[in-house]
């Protein structure tokens, strides 16, 4: 009874989304490409140079940011494709919740910003690269966009966002991060806990058997010290 009254008080995915914490226009607004404040610091690496990296042997490849804010480190991407005279090899999709985006390069053909819910929209095709920079901790259903964000992979695609593991808890409050790691392990991704960074390596499937619950956007900043996102799950034995 205790945990129904306290499950009743979460928040599901459309309430979520109009949240002024969601919303969040501090987090990564501003965030480029490269420096202190840039994607490659937080990542640690230049997703540009793991595209170029992969491009040495495809004819042409992908690179999909999640919660990609106003959109300025691809918009930085995109413009030294273009200055390569490479855009035709090279495609980039950046997703936000919230258009309020930079202007991309008007010479630039390879990015596309779009304003979409992360909860439903899909995309057509697989990514050689997948990238949240701290976008999951505005994410309610975390581990339902990690799973589908792992099967939009090509065969030899990374995957990699910022994830604090106290902002997965069980129905009754309990952390749950640790056990959801280990089941995200035994699928072969890989968790850093000093850098909070999950990373996978190829195309994957079924993850875990988490239920989600609903979410707290009222859970105060987390490691980032910007206010964050729980999100509250229960072990379910449907496979």
């Amino acid at each position: 009874m205790e945990l129904d009254r306290f499950v009743m008080k979460l928040i599901g995915l459309d309430e979520l989304e109009k949240s002024g914490v969601v919303a969040n226009c501090r987090m990564n607004r501003e965030r480029s490409l490269t420096g202190p404040n840039g994607y490659s610091r937080d990542l640690g690496f230049n997703p540009l140079h793991v595209l170029q990296r992969q491009a040495e042997g495809k004819p042409r490849v992908r690179w999909l940011d999640l919660c990609c804010g106003s959109g300025m480190a691809l918009s930085e991407a995109a413009e030294v494709i273009h200055n390569e005279g490479m855009e035709a090899r090279f495609e980039i999709i950046g997703v936000d919740l919230v258009g309020m985006f930079v202007q991309p390069p008007a010479e630039s053909g390879c990015l596309r910003l779009l304003e979409q819910s992360l909860s439903t929209w899909k995309p057509i095709g697989r990514f050689d690269l997948i990238t949240s920079v701290h976008g999951l901790h505005y994410i309610g259903d975390k581990l339902g966009l990690i799973e589908r964000a792992v099967s939009w992979l090509t065969d030899d695609g990374h995957f990699a966002a910022n994830l604090d593991l106290n902002n997965l808890r069980f129905g009754d409050s309990r952390l749950a991060g640790r056990t959801v790691v280990a089941e995200l392990r035994k699928s072969g991704l890989q968790y850093s806990a000093r850098k909070k960074l999950l990373t996978c390596e190829g195309h994957r499937a079924k993850l875990t058997r988490f239920r989600f619950l609903g979410a707290d956007d009222q859970a105060g900043p987390n490691y980032t010290r910007q206010p964050a996102v729980n999100s509250y799950y229960e072990r379910s034995e449907v496979e």
